[in-house]
């Protein structure tokens, strides 16, 4: 009974408990309800106010927009009237232009047919004027019994001999005044040329000597039973000697710049590095040699880039580099051909001639020094088979052969070289040589002619490269002028020392004169042997 009644006490309990907990829950969704109903009110509220606020703002801005149109509306309405008054009055405008425009071209066509009937008045009397010419013509024919292309021919026959000779008598004129006025362009352009030609080069000394530090240097450079110095002399085919006033002066004897440079160089080497032995002789002398010809291209190549005389063939640059260690009477050859190149240059601009071709034959001129060493000739004659050998332009083979008169110049860049080797040659301190020694070398020419039988006179000229024997002739015929020609160029040859050739040139001349009354007739034979 008791587990019944509890029982159905927890049933009521459960029961009780679950109808307390719906009517909480009833009452908390009566309280959710009120809550949102509140709320809604509340939105709902709100949304009325500002859907009206938003509608009167809306109504002001419609108001505000309004206006705002109809001013535009109006001022559009404005414009448009005075668009319209303005294409009223451009249409007025173009009524009045059409109207001149009309009335302009009725004028025009009256001023054309009035120019037409002028034209054809004017072609009438054109005709008219034609017709006299012929019947003149005719009548000046049937006259002068000539036509009219015989007459055309002579008037310009006649105007053709009639400008000859006024061209005539202008070349006259003008080639006097040339002729008067000859010396002192020539003394004009020269001196222009030497003012604005040649540059300063400076002046460098070719050593032939070296002077030793000590005597230890000097038994070392010897060697053991004189080897050293023997396979210097040897490798460069030089000749070294010491001097006999002083002991630790050495010479160098060669007729070769280039070999004379390479021992001077090698000898220094060894002086320097002190390491005498033959494996380094012969070391420094391929090395020095090397070096050497490469320096001769070098100097070439700046020499030939700097005077701007156009491409020049490579082997030809380095004889040109030779002429460094060339000298003649005292003056380095380089740096006279460079001066010569200016000049003639120069000269050429002055005169309006090719300047580049006149550089380019002033810096070759005296290439045949570079080996006259080397091989039998002159210079001239050696330059010139040398660059033809090298496809030179003739007028630079001219120039070569022509400067100093053995052949005629064919070109006038020919006569500026010799021109211009004749003023770098001639100006002050151009070559070291005194005056004394200068004037002996002349004098000694003339003695050795002098002392010849049968000489009246001789003269040494050209610097010394050519003496003329003047010879008497009734004391020398032709075969005995010959004969002394001969006998005076192998005396020079035996007793003096000369640079390059010497020319022996004698001269045989014979005049009779006699006199008629009072009327002299001279009759001249001159007979000239060289």
């Amino acid at each position: 009974m008791i587990e019944i009644m509890t029982v159905l006490f927890l049933i009521i309990g459960v029961v009780i408990g679950i109808w307390f907990s719906n009517m909480r829950f009833k009452m908390q969704i009566q309280d959710a309800k009120r809550k949102a109903q509140a709320h809604l009110e509340s939105i709902k509220q709100d949304a009325e106010m500002k859907s009206r606020q938003i509608i009167s703002d809306d109504k002001e801005d419609i108001i505000q927009y309004q206006g705002i149109a109809n001013d535009e509306i109006q001022s559009q309405k404005e414009e448009n009237e005075t668009r319209e008054q303005r294409l009223d009055q451009h249409e007025k405008y173009l009524e009045q232009m059409k109207n001149r425009l009309t009335k302009y071209t009725d004028d025009l066509n009256e001023q054309a047919n009035e120019q037409k009937k002028i034209q054809d008045e004017i072609d009438d009397i054109l005709h008219q004027a034609e017709d006299i010419h012929e019947q003149r013509e005719l009548t000046l024919q049937s006259i002068s019994r000539i036509d009219k292309n015989s007459a055309r021919q002579t008037v310009l026959n006649d105007t053709e001999n009639q400008l000859r000779r006024e061209k005539d008598i202008e070349v006259k004129y003008n080639l006097s005044e040339s002729k008067v006025a000859a010396n002192k362009i020539a003394n004009d352009l020269v001196i222009e040329a030497i003012q604005s030609g040649p540059r300063d080069e400076p002046r460098s000394h070719i050593e032939r000597n070296i002077n030793l530090p000590s005597n230890e240097i000097k038994a070392k450079l010897i060697g053991k039973d004189e080897q050293h110095i023997r396979l210097i002399q040897t490798l460069t085919g030089t000749d070294l000697i010491f001097d006999e006033d002083f002991p630790l002066l050495l010479h160098i004897v060669t007729h070769d710049p280039v070999r004379r440079e390479i021992v001077r160089t090698t000898i220094e080497s060894l002086i320097i590095s002190r390491h005498f032995t033959n494996s380094n002789i012969e070391y420094l002398v391929n090395t020095t040699t090397q070096k050497v010809n490469a320096a001769l291209r070098e100097t070439g190549e700046t020499v030939v880039h700097s005077l701007h005389v156009g491409r020049i063939h490579p082997d030809l640059m380095k004889i040109i580099g030779k002429l460094k260690f060339r000298t003649s009477y005292g003056q380095n050859v380089l740096y006279h051909s460079i001066e010569s190149a200016q000049l003639a240059g120069a000269l050429a601009a002055e005169l309006g001639l090719n300047t580049q071709l006149a550089k380019r034959a002033g810096l070759l001129h005296d290439i045949g020094k570079a080996i006259d060493h080397e091989v039998g000739g002159t210079h001239v004659e050696l330059g010139g088979k040398l660059t033809r050998a090298f496809n030179e332009n003739e007028v630079v083979v001219n120039a070569i052969e022509s400067h100093h008169g053995d052949v005629e110049p064919t070109d006038p860049i020919s006569i500026l070289v010799a021109t211009a080797d004749a003023i770098s040659g001639a100006r002050p301190g151009a070559r070291s040589e005194s005056i004394e020694e200068y004037v002996t070398r002349l004098r000694n020419l003339e003695n050795i002619a002098n002392q010849h039988d049968g000489v009246r006179d001789s003269y040494a000229i050209q610097a010394g490269r050519e003496i003329r024997i003047i010879v008497n002739p009734e004391m020398l015929d032709d075969d005995k002028s010959k004969s002394l020609t001969k006998h005076v160029k192998d005396q020079i040859q035996d007793e003096l020392t000369y640079p390059g050739k010497i020319k022996v040139t004698t001269i045989r001349e014979l005049k009779a004169v006699q006199y008629v009354g009072k009327t002299k007739k001279r009759n001249h034979n001159a007979i000239k042997e060289a």
